[in-house]
């Protein structure tokens, strides 16, 4: 039997649970997001890293969706992953808790360093050594992002209205500095003007890259001078941002620099940080961007990749489009399509290959039926396999009808030779290589055309029970929606309606006394493709063999043999609705608009990428044909 797995995170999704999490004691790290986006799965493995070298018991890490807890109300509605750090009183009073520190986005250095320093304080503040220092989430502190959300609210369709990341600017600590050990007491003054950190890196300059980044100050007489300095030694490279919209950052971070002249400096501003750490005009401690301008050259310099927070309330709305690889590019260039895919900043949501029918061609192009060259197009996608892409990303229609180019493949190939049709499409072929959606509502009915929202049942089984909340919490990663869950001891009459289809059977008599012999977790599931996805999520019938093809299987995790596999899925839509009402009840069974609403969010989570091998013996084969519905674009 596999270990058992250990659930790193707690999972938070009600405004009780959430109180109940900040009673514990110790450094409370919650990965907060909106149910749309779902948690940051990118640091799961630098926690985990973070927590085994630890070993310290006062770490704990949960996630928590904002949407259904009222305590984080204000940071509901965000696509940037935020990290919040709680330390929570320990004395004989009553527990409480209080915000010690805020991480927005992924960024894997700043969330190492914040829980080590953090933990470091908590152990210091449990022991009697210090005081609770006061956090204050500049973020939320001003009454000027309420007017920004009702801005965005009031203008919501005006195009006047666009998505703004923050103004940031760059700071680096000098070698001088460096090598007198004041970064510490210069981070603390820079915090201290309330200046948000957001990136944060030690560095070595060559003196070639000084002289890049100095080239305005090329004919100076003392730029030799100032290269050699900067290629001396360590430096600190610091990109910084302040308030709701940055726009004080740079001018902030100047006043606190001081004149350029340490020594003028001293003079006429002594509390500045050059006055106190420079010695002259080079070796001044610490270098300030002027300008905005300055600081994007700065930033693209040091940080190619960075990407600034969005101010609150301006951040881009996630769509979802819908795409095709036709059968040459299905077969000829998958891989390439889909890492460039990938590289322009689509997640994949969700993907099926299917062999089209000339009614499912003729339904999906349907508008299409009475063009001279429709019965070759229907041969064309009559040849082999097409791949179907549920994408999401901000601005996916457009920003995806960006990459594939123009229809003609003549023109894409002179007006956008980068673009996918214009690389990918077969020689002397009249065809395009890809489709893709138009506009959202086009965009809606194709994805519900390939990718149905379906209803499926999930049975954790009894060998499995006790690992249900890590089960429950991957299904969850994998986009689906939990409308109805209990827990359900069943009783050998019941497990026999369970598998009633498999009556007769060999192992039917054993597979039943298994299925009665302990409790079992039902969990009625929503998605986009519901039932073909849960099969993948869960992997082959035979734990060894998921364990070898599909290690991050549910059955490969959690499973000990065919029968003891962990979980039990719906084989098609008769099946789920059999279970839902033998085991839920026709009055548990509605499933209103804003249920749905929800599920079809769901196609914004990645999912989980195994491929079912072989179907179950005690579960039918399921079939991956798409419903009746849809629309579709101009191939000409």
């Amino acid at each position: 039997m596999p270990p058992k797995q250990v659930q790193l995170q707690e999972s938070i999704e009600s405004q009780d649970q959430w109180d109940k999490f900040l009673d514990k004691d110790g450094l409370l790290v919650v990965d907060v997001y909106s149910k749309w986006c779902g948690p940051c799965k990118a640091v799961t493995g630098l926690l985990r890293r973070i927590k085994n070298e630890l070993g310290d018991d006062l770490l704990k890490f949960a996630t928590a969706v904002s949407d259904t807890i009222d305590s984080l109300e204000n940071y509901r509605d965000k696509s940037q992953p935020t990290f919040l750090f709680y330390g929570v009183r320990c004395d004989d009073g009553p527990k409480g808790h209080e915000l010690q520190g805020v991480v927005r986005g992924a960024n894997g250095p700043l969330i190492q360093k914040s829980i080590k320093e953090l933990l470091e304080q908590e152990h210091k503040i449990q022991d009697g050594h210090m005081e609770r220092p006061e956090f204050i989430d500049e973020m939320l502190k001003s009454a000027v992002i309420e007017d920004l959300v009702e801005e965005e609210e009031e203008k919501e369709s005006s195009p006047q209205v666009a998505s703004k990341r923050k103004d940031v600017t760059v700071a680096i600590i000098k070698p001088d500095a460096v090598a007198k050990g004041l970064v510490d007491d210069i981070l603390e003054k820079v915090k201290s003007r309330g200046l948000e950190v957001l990136a944060h890196e030690e560095r070595v300059l060559t003196r070639e890259e000084a002289a890049e980044f100095y080239s305005h100050h090329s004919e100076s007489e003392t730029f030799e001078e100032l290269l050699d300095y900067m290629s001396s030694g360590p430096c600190h490279v610091l990109v910084l941002t302040k308030g709701v919209t940055g726009e004080d950052a740079v001018p902030e971070l100047r006043s606190l620099v001081g004149p350029t002249d340490s020594e003028k400096a001293k003079e006429e501003a002594p509390d500045t940080l050059r006055a106190m750490y420079g010695t002259n005009h080079i070796q001044n401690a610490i270098h300030a961007c002027d300008s905005g301008e300055s600081a994007a050259r700065e930033l693209a310099f040091f940080f190619p990749d960075f990407g600034a927070p969005w101010v609150a309330g301006r951040e881009p709305k996630i769509q979802k489009t819908f795409a095709l690889l036709r059968p040459d590019a299905a077969r000829d260039h998958k891989d390439e399509i889909l890492a460039k895919v990938k590289e322009a900043g689509f997640t994949i949501a969700l993907e099926k290959e299917i062999q089209l029918t000339d009614e499912q061609i003729a339904e999906f192009y349907g508008h299409h039926t009475d063009k001279d060259w429709f019965g070759d197009f229907t041969d064309h996608m009559k040849s082999g396999p097409v791949l179907a892409l549920a994408l999401a990303r901000e601005e996916a229609v457009e920003k995806w009808r960006a990459l594939i180019g123009p229809k003609d493949i003549q023109q894409a190939k002179e007006e956008a030779p980068e673009s996918l049709r214009a690389e990918f499409s077969t020689e002397n072929s009249p065809f395009n290589a890809l489709h893709g959606a138009d506009n959202l509502d086009n965009a809606e009915h194709e994805l519900n055309y390939f990718f149905p929202v379906e209803k499926t049942v999930a049975v954790v089984k009894p060998s499995a029970f006790d690992a249900k909340d890590n089960i429950v919490e991957k299904i969850k990663e994998a986009g689906f929606d939990v409308v109805l869950q209990k827990d359900h001891h069943l009783t050998k009459e019941l497990a026999q309606q369970l598998y009633h289809e498999h009556e007769g059977k060999e192992f039917y008599e054993g597979l039943t006394d298994y299925m009665s012999s302990g409790p079992s977790h039902f969990m009625v599931l929503s998605r986009h493709d519901a039932i073909a996805g849960l099969r993948a999520v869960m992997g082959p019938t035979d734990p060894d063999e998921a364990r070898e093809k599909y290690p991050d299987s549910l059955r490969a995790l959690f499973g000990e043999d065919k029968m003891k596999n962990s979980i039990h899925g719906s084989s098609n839509p008769d099946h789920a609705e059999r279970i839902i009402k033998t085991f839920f009840g026709d009055s548990e069974l509605e499933f209103d608009a804003a249920q749905a609403a929800v599920v079809e969010d769901a196609v914004a989570q990645p999912e989980t990428t195994a491929t079912t091998a072989e179907e179950n013996t005690e579960e039918e084969t399921v079939t991956a044909a798409a419903d009746e519905g849809g629309t579709g674009e101009s191939t000409e």
